[in-house]
């Protein structure tokens, strides 16, 4: 999987205790517990991303698994904790936009999480993304009830996401807390809008990026306009410079260093690394002395700039209100 390429997986052993409780906001309404009322829960009936219908017997789920971390980022800003993380010690390097509020069990990696530690901790429910491959999807069903989401798209990747989060929430019983967070986001856009047009940017062009090198190799990976960073540069007014193509689903392309000579002289470029991860930052490593970087007109003017590390490129909301933080923040010093 693509984003594997830029975590290094921790596939941790795990006892097969039962972890404490997730929590969720108090008081949902009475929509959230699916027409319940004041009475016991009733059961809710969700359908996921591949039209499969999913069925909560006893309403809101408590007890949430999240096999992969935009999933587990949703479930924390809704105030729910999960009880299961796949690889936990990445999320808290990768995501520090939403860090995790409990103590939850390690269930293995996002690519291979663990079954039996997934079943171990008996819960209600246990929310993928169609990046897990759909066999570990059939097994975890044999456990619990599993929601899918899609992983991304390419063609609104802000509305997948918010789709997303609408599905998780309703799975919770947090859909005022989900409403809040959406009207929040758009008004951190309209503010960053306002701020780079403030500063005589808007319009100007972006080329977002990550790299990482791979036998002595850098391989620079684009964040198109159907990324989820490319859609909120967008959003802020600003205009993608890459001309490369991107997946369906993530938007992202792939070029290397010779690729950035495409990039028109006057582009803003920003990149997204890590420093608990040096393989993952070419820019201030490998590329340093290169001489096609240091002859790039951006370079030279001084117009490359680093996202805050702990910056999830495939996260939920938070992550993308950390990134346009950043961004604005970067592009106006």
């Amino acid at each position: 999987m693509k984003r594997l390429l830029l975590t290094a997986a921790v596939a941790t052993a795990a006892t097969l205790t039962l972890a404490a409780c997730g929590t969720t906001e108090d008081a949902a309404d009475d929509d959230d517990k699916g027409g319940a009322g004041k009475g016991a829960a009733q059961p809710i009936t969700l359908t996921d991303s591949n039209g499969k219908k999913v069925t909560l017997e006893n309403g809101p789920a408590t007890k949430v698994v999240g096999t992969e971390w935009n999933v587990v980022e949703s479930l924390v800003s809704l105030g729910v904790d999960p009880v299961g993380v796949a690889d936990v010690k990445g999320y808290r390097t990768w995501d520090t936009a939403v860090p995790l509020t409990g103590e939850p069990k390690e269930i293995g990696t996002r690519g291979e999480p663990s079954i039996d530690t997934i079943a171990a901790l008996n819960p209600d429910l246990v929310i993928a993304t169609t990046d897990l491959p759909e066999s570990a999807v059939k097994q975890l069903g044999e456990h619990a009830p599993v929601l899918t989401l899609r992983s991304a798209d390419a063609a609104d990747p802000l509305g997948q996401m918010t789709e997303n989060l609408d599905l998780i929430a309703k799975a919770t019983g947090t859909t005022d807390r989900a409403e809040k967070l959406k009207a929040d986001f758009d008004a951190k856009l309209d503010e960053g809008k306002k701020a780079i047009d403030e500063a005589g940017l808007g319009g100007k062009k972006i080329a977002t990026a990550d790299g990482y090198v791979v036998s002595n190799q850098v391989s620079i990976r684009a964040f198109t306009a159907g990324s989820q960073l490319g859609a909120v540069n967008e959003r802020l007014g600003l205009e993608n410079s890459w001309d490369v193509k991107g997946d369906k689903d993530y938007g992202l392309g792939s070029t290397d260093v010779e690729g950035l000579t495409k990039l028109p002289g006057d582009t803003q470029f920003v990149y997204v690394a890590n420093d608990k991860d040096e393989a993952s930052t070419p820019f201030t490593g490998v590329l340093k002395d290169n001489s096609v970087w240091k002859s790039l007109p951006f370079v030279k003017a001084g117009d490359v700039h680093r996202i805050e590390d702990g910056t999830w490129m495939f996260g939920a909301i938070g992550s993308m209100n950390q990134y346009v933080d950043s961004l604005v923040a970067e592009l106006t010093k």
